[in-house]
């Protein structure tokens, strides 16, 4: 029984955190409110505080979630190249290739929703300084990796930002200049 419990508990987590999901992604960082996110997931605001404390709370978990996807993402198309820093910055450039057109409008209520939020921060940073020391500790020529991935996160921030949007046949060419340096790292 404990089990189901447990279970039925996660499962309406997550259908908050959904919820909240589609707040963002039809609005913007202010349209994410408790209220909002209950009437969204059919649920009274008692039920969502029940699992998230206060809006603060929901926004690290949709943070932690975003940057789970990411990392898994990214990890899948790491597992099809080589290792090292080449394979790492190749992994990373396939994800952005393929993510790019990905869910513009929540990545950006998102990222403006955490700027005010030192935890949320907290976690973006730390998947920065993760993806940094991945860098460093493979081979391959000091500080390229680095630059790499500083150049691929500066497409992905702007693109969140709204500062470009740029077409399948503007980020081709980015992408295939960046794999080139990649390949270079070995």
């Amino acid at each position: 029984m404990a089990q189901r419990t447990r279970s039925r508990r996660d499962d309406r987590a997550e259908v908050i955190l959904d919820a909240a999901g589609a707040v963002l992604r039809r609005g913007d960082a202010r349209a994410l409110t408790i209220d909002a996110v209950a009437a969204e997931a059919g649920l009274s605001k008692g039920g969502v505080l029940h699992h998230y404390a206060s809006k603060d709370a929901l926004i690290l978990a949709l943070v932690d979630r975003k940057l789970q996807h990411l990392r898994a993402g990214i990890a899948a198309c790491e597992a099809e190249r080589a290792g090292g820093a080449s394979g790492l910055a190749l992994g990373m450039i396939e994800h952005l290739r393929r993510s790019y057109r990905e869910e513009e409008d929540f990545s950006r209520a998102l990222l403006l929703a955490s700027a005010e939020n030192p935890d949320a921060l907290a976690g973006y940073r730390a998947f920065v300084a993760e993806r940094l020391a991945r860098f460093e500790a493979a081979e391959g020529p000091a500080g390229v990796g680095a630059a790499l991935f500083f150049a691929l996160l500066g497409v992905v921030m702007g693109r969140s930002l709204g500062f470009h949007d740029l077409s399948a046949a503007q980020i081709e060419p980015l992408l295939g200049a960046l794999e080139r340096a990649a390949q270079e790292l070995g």
